[in-house]
C-alpha cells in the first residue's frame, strides 16, 4: 500500500519513520514543509488543494496519515494572522486531504486532539459522542477540521489525542527533564488533569489501523470502521504528577547521587499562570472504542514514560 505521512518531521512523524522502516510491503512518502537535514522528505505544503490532489495521483496513494497541525494554542488566541493559519492548517488542510482521499477512494486518518473539549465540566472519561465545545481557536479550529473531513464523505479515522510527548522536538516531557535539572523550584499546575501519550505508542496504533485497512477496506467504497476514536495512554494524572513522575523515574535512571535532580516541585493552580486560552480542566479520554474495534493493547502512561526517558538520557 502506498502510504503519504504529513508533517513527517514533527513528533508524530518522527516515530512514523522510525517504524516504516521496519515495514516491509509498503511504500511509505513522509512530506513536510520544514526541512530537516538528513532526513528524506518531499515538499508539500497541504493548504494547497492542488498540490495535495497532484501528489495523491501522480503517487497513487491509497492512505494518508495527516500528522501535520498548528499547535500554538497561546499565539493562536492573541495574533488574528496565527489563528487564520491555524485555521489553514488545522480545518482547510485536513479538508484538501479528505477531498483527495474521496477522489481516489482511499483512506484517511487523520489526528485530532482533546481540546476539542474544555467547556464542559466532565470529570468522567470523555467518549467519542460526548459533546465537545472547544474554549479557544485552536480547539475550535480542530473541531471544524473534523466536520469537514466528515462531510467530504471520504474512508477516514479519526484519532483525538493528547498530551503527547516524545524524543523529537519541542514538548513537556523534554522541557520538563530540563528545567528539573537547571532549577532548584518549580511550580506546575494540579487543576488540569488528563493523560498523557507517548507518540511511539500513538505510531504503533496508527499502524494498526494501517494494517487493518489494508486487510478489510482497500478497493471497497466504504470502511465499515470509519469514524472518531480516542487513543492516550493509560491512566490518569495532572501536570504537577506528571512532573513529578518525570523527576523520579529520571533519577532512578542515573543512579547514585551525581546527577540527581534536587528541583522542588510544587503544584499551583491555573489561575496563577494566567493564558489567553482556557484549557481543558478534565480532558481524559475513554479509549475503550479503539481498544474494542482495533484490537489495540494501550500501555499504562508511567511505563511508556520510563521507556522514552531511557533513551533521552542515554543520548
Amino acid at each position: 500500500m502506498k502510504i503519504l505521512v504529513t508533517g513527517a518531521n514533527g513528533q508524530l512523524g518522527s516515530e512514523m519513520r522510525l517504524l516504516a522502516e521496519g515495514n516491509v510491503g509498503d511504500e511509505f512518502i513522509f512530506t513536510d514543509v520544514n526541512q530537516v537535514e538528513g532526513r528524506q522528505t518531499v515538499f508539500l505544503d497541504i493548504t494547497d488543494r492542488q498540490a495535495v490532489m497532484q501528489m495523491v495521483e501522480e503517487n497513487q496513494v491509497q492512505a494518508i496519515v495527516n500528522c501535520a497541525a498548528w499547535t500554538n494554542v497561546d499565539a493562536c488566541e492573541t495574533d488574528e494572522k496565527l489563528a487564520l493559519l491555524a485555521k489553514k492548517l488545522n480545518a482547510d488542510a485536513p479538508e484538501n486531504l479528505a477531498l483527495a482521499m474521496r477522489s481516489v477512494g482511499g483512506l484517511l486518518i487523520h489526528i485530532s486532539t482533546d481540546y476539542v473539549f474544555g467547556a464542559e465540566p466532565y470529570n468522567t472519561p470523555c467518549s467519542e459522542d460526548m459533546q465537545g465545545t472547544p474554549t479557544g481557536v485552536y480547539g475550535r479550529t480542530k473541531k471544524l477540521g473534523e466536520e469537514l473531513i466528515e462531510a467530504t464523505g471520504c474512508k477516514h479515522v479519526i484519532i483525538r489525542t493528547a498530551w503527547l510527548y516524545s524524543e523529537f522536538g519541542k514538548n513537556f516531557c523534554r522541557t520538563m527533564l530540563q528545567l528539573t535539572a537547571e532549577r532548584e523550584e518549580l511550580k506546575v499546575v494540579y487543576d488540569q488533569c488528563g493523560t498523557p501519550t507517548y507518540a511511539l505508542d500513538l505510531a504503533k496504533a496508527i499502524f494498526v489501523v494501517l494494517q487493518d485497512y489494508a486487510a478489510d477496506g482497500v478497493g471497497k467504497t466504504a470502511y465499515e470502521k470509519s469514524g472518531v476514536y480516542h487513543y492516550s495512554n493509560l491512566g490518569v494524572c495532572s501536570w504537577y504528577d506528571f512532573t513529578h513522575v518525570i523527576q523520579q523515574i529520571a533519577n532512578e535512571l542515573v543512579g547514585g547521587k551525581e546527577g540527581l535532580r534536587q528541583c522542588r516541585i510544587t503544584p499551583c493552580l491555573s489561575s496563577q499562570y494566567p493564558s489567553p486560552v482556557k484549557r481543558p480542566a478534565y480532558s481524559v479520554l475513554d479509549k475503550s472504542k479503539v481498544q474494542s474495534v482495533f484490537k489495540i493493547e494501550i500501555p499504562y502512561w508511567t511505563d511508556s514514560l520510563r521507556q522514552c526517558l531511557q533513551n533521552l538520557l542515554s543520548e
